[in-house]
């Protein structure tokens, strides 16, 4: 556009046409990057004479701090991954919801398990009871991942799943399925939740206590790293930490610090912390107030930043940068007016967009009342593509950085993130802390304050203490048969009845073994599975060998 007065200048400050001379060898998604008045959009803005304060706390995007993302022309690059969450029934079902979501434009996996699959039980234990295929799908043993994976590549997509006290199980499943078709471990992508400790903190789902658990989690490590170079072995989930009352700059620091946990690990297995760290990732909740949930994904990615690089010693750039995924906040949701939740949800994804996410899920406006249906769940996709294609704010790096807003806000929750990491230190690290209840204390104290505030009406919600209607007509929800839970049942049974008996004993003798010394457990548990040993049959060896973990209840 000639002589337009919003063109940016030419760079004078040597480290921005520094910036701007890797952003023109960097690959780019395609133009033209202009306005809808058709003016000239930048990749990213700089104040005119950055000072020594802006270096140390802002500096360009895709270099340390990472402030202002981990990439250096961040969405011109590539589109954040559109990751919606799917799983309900028998693996059949979700394998028709995964491949109807890649037809609408998805373009990732992320698979929610039921509670008994999430709890470490078969289907025909007798915890299961009424729960199978409720919350997720039921997996329990080889032919149920191979059947919620057919017809998809394995090499050619990548799978978050989200579990946690079984997930070496679900693992080893993932592998032994991709690797029967044939598929390299050098192209198996995906992500395992994994995250243990923040079971303990928030979500409550487990199965041993938490040092053994870590032990686990320090297998599972070193089989990645050696094993698997696309595969991301945890991610370290700020969500549930949210969802169960914590603050924004809680969910900040008490994530954080369950990553210095799993470093530590890692590096106490024997592995170099470069070897490993880059294949970590982070997992958030985004809420409602937009400018704070921006601010705490930017102070999040500085603060770990100068961890990994000043804390652990840290040399490649890759263990130095937050990668995350982010998910819309499922607690703002409410059923009185369920259609404001699109509404809540569309805020919440645009945030976490200028806040620079990898990766993204919506929530469906439903989701208060049962698991998404489907036409809910394209609903919430359209959602991010809107944002994606229509909105302009793809086309800039961090348009919000520079704000007076934004990097107060920024530098306020690092520097109380900061001081929180700094006080589970003293206590003894973050596994101490868990044993001493301190997160859990924190977080339902700022749970309490919060529902006082709402109570109170001084925290306004439209629809629960604001805009109050009485209730509209119903809206279509997705119902799960009890057929799913017989079927699955009996299925499980058959498996066991039909396996080579010897083969399977034998395994999963070999999973106690490993278990009772110091051998890698992954490798156990790969040959077991393949074998036909079912996922409650394992759990139960470490429930055995390891103890079963009762919540303690601080208060």
């Amino acid at each position: 556009m000639a002589n337009d007065p919003l063109q940016t200048k030419p760079a004078t400050d040597p480290q921005i046409a520094a910036y701007h001379e890797t952003v023109a060898k960097a690959s780019t998604r395609p133009g033209p990057f202009i306005s809808l008045d058709g003016r000239k959009v930048d990749v990213a803005y700089f104040p005119d004479k950055p000072d020594e304060s802006y270096w140390r706390q802002i500096g360009v995007p895709g270099k340390f701090p990472f402030t202002r993302g981990v990439h250096p022309n961040m969405y011109r690059g590539k589109s954040w991954t559109m990751r919606m969450f799917a799983g309900f029934g028998t693996p059949e079902d979700t394998n028709e919801r995964f491949k109807f979501l890649l037809a609408s434009g998805q373009t990732g996996l992320s698979t929610a398990f039921d509670m008994p699959t999430l709890m470490g039980y078969d289907p025909d234990h007798e915890l299961a009871q009424g729960e199978v295929g409720r919350e997720g799908t039921s997996v329990s043993h080889i032919h149920d991942m191979e059947a919620l994976f057919d017809g998809i590549d394995q090499s050619a997509v990548t799978t978050s799943m989200t579990i946690n006290a079984p997930a070496i199980v679900l693992l080893a499943l993932y592998v032994a399925v991709a690797e029967k078709r044939g598929v390299p471990y050098d192209q198996i992508g995906g992500t395992l939740q994994n995250d243990i400790l923040k079971e303990y903190i928030a979500q409550k789902e487990w199965i041993c206590p938490p040092r053994p658990a870590m032990r686990i989690i320090r297998d599972m490590l070193a089989f990645c790293t050696h094993k698997l170079p696309k595969w991301n072995t945890i991610s370290i989930s700020g969500y549930h930490i949210r969802e169960a009352g914590a603050t924004a700059t809680q969910e900040l620091a008490f994530t954080l610090a369950d990553g210095v946990g799993y470093v530590q690990a890692g590096i106490e297995a024997g592995l170099e912390v470069d070897a490993f760290a880059p294949r970590l990732s982070f997992f958030f909740d985004v809420h409602n107030d937009f400018f704070e949930e921006i601010a705490k994904l930017r102070a999040a990615r500085r603060l770990w930043a100068r961890i990994m690089k000043e804390r652990f010693g840290a040399k490649n750039p890759r263990s130095w940068m937050l990668r995350t995924h982010c998910q819309t906040a499922g607690v703002s949701l409410t059923a009185q007016q369920p259609m404001n939740n699109v509404v809540r949800t569309t805020l919440q994804a645009l945030a976490a967009v200028l806040g620079g996410t990898q990766s993204l899920h919506t929530n469906s406006l439903d989701e208060t009342y049962a698991l998404p249906t489907a036409d809910a769940a394209k609903l919430a996709l359209r959602t991010q593509q809107i944002i994606a294609e229509e909105s302009g704010v793809t086309n800039v790096a961090d348009p919000l950085g520079g704000s007076w807003y934004i990097e107060k806000l920024t530098d306020e929750i690092e520097a109380e993130a900061a001081a929180i990491i700094q006080k589970i230190d003293d206590i003894g690290g973050i596994v101490r802390a868990i044993e001493v209840g301190y997160p859990q204390r924190e977080i339902a104290e700022s749970a309490f304050r919060f529902q006082q505030r709402v109570e109170s009406g001084e925290r306004k919600i439209v629809g629960l203490n604001s805009a109050v209607e009485e209730r509209g007509a119903p809206i279509p929800l997705l119902h799960i048969d009890a057929k799913v839970e017989t079927d699955q049942i009996a299925r499980c049974q058959a498996v066991k009845a039909n396996r080579n008996a010897p083969l399977a004993t034998d395994a999963l003798a070999g999973v106690r073994k490993a278990c009772q010394t110091d051998a890698n457990l992954v490798e156990a548990i790969l040959a077991a599975v393949k074998v036909e040993v079912t996922l409650g049959e394992i759990c139960d060896v470490f429930r055995e060998e390891f103890g079963v973990y009762r919540d303690p209840a601080f208060l």
